[in-house]
């Protein structure tokens, strides 16, 4: 395949490269500022794209994965467009010189593919929910079992908060996951501190974390011992 350069400042004719600047494939393509946006270096000499019988091809710019390699398949003839990073002093690569048709017709495949991906994302989309439904009620059931006091709509509420995929919450954790009774009674405790006592009330009043815990210990512990007896604590 081709190389095409990216070099500033570059003139068409009787310029000088040196080996580093050669494609190992022979031809190369420079891009500058200027009149000639894009040259080819050919033997040491650069030279515009309808010089070097590349006029005819279209540019891609990179970052499309599929599109790029689809393109370079169908195109007979393609370049590799690299301009030159002064401050890391390197050539990299911005994108291919390829066939206008072989373009064409990997846009439309990749359309295609586009649709189709959207429709897999729709399917995983409704499967990860009904996953989700499925261990909120798993985690909701747990909570029943380790604080039957707890009422149903409480401990679905904790399940349904402790467990937002992706939230990073305890009923995410790999205990968490596991419904261990460490993981499950954390998001019990969590939710009686928060909602349950004047906790986020003196968190905004200026009282360090760990003082607030401390003072509101007792009341969280009443809770959950009632809970844990299948009883009812009134605050």
């Amino acid at each position: 395949m081709n190389r095409v350069w990216h070099r500033w400042q570059l003139p068409c004719k009787g310029a000088d490269f040196s080996s580093s600047s050669r494609s190992r494939s022979g031809t190369a393509v420079t891009a500058r500022t200027g009149p000639l946006t894009l040259l080819v270096l050919e033997e040491g000499t650069p030279r515009c794209l309808d010089c070097a019988d590349l006029g005819h091809l279209v540019f891609l710019p990179r970052g499309d994965t599929a599109l790029t390699r689809r393109s370079r398949e169908g195109s007979a003839l393609s370049a590799v467009v690299v301009r030159f990073n002064r401050r890391r002093g390197r050539y990299e690569r911005q994108g291919l010189l390829v066939e206008e048709e072989a373009l064409t017709r990997a846009e439309a495949r990749c359309l295609a593919d586009a649709e189709a991906r959207r429709r897999r994302r729709v399917r995983d989309a409704r499967r990860r929910e009904r996953e989700d439904v499925r261990f909120t009620d798993a985690f909701a059931r747990e909570i029943r079992r380790l604080f039957p006091g707890c009422p149903a709509a409480r401990a679905r509420a904790i399940a349904g908060h402790a467990s937002v995929r992706g939230s990073g919450r305890v009923g995410r954790s790999a205990a968490g996951r596991a419904l261990s009774e460490g993981a499950v009674t954390a998001a019990v405790r969590a939710s009686v501190r928060h909602v349950d006592t004047s906790y986020d009330q003196l968190l905004m009043g200026g009282v360090p974390r760990h003082d607030a815990r401390r003072r509101i210990e007792a009341v969280v512990e009443a809770r959950l011992g009632a809970w844990r007896e299948g009883g009812t604590v009134h605050a």
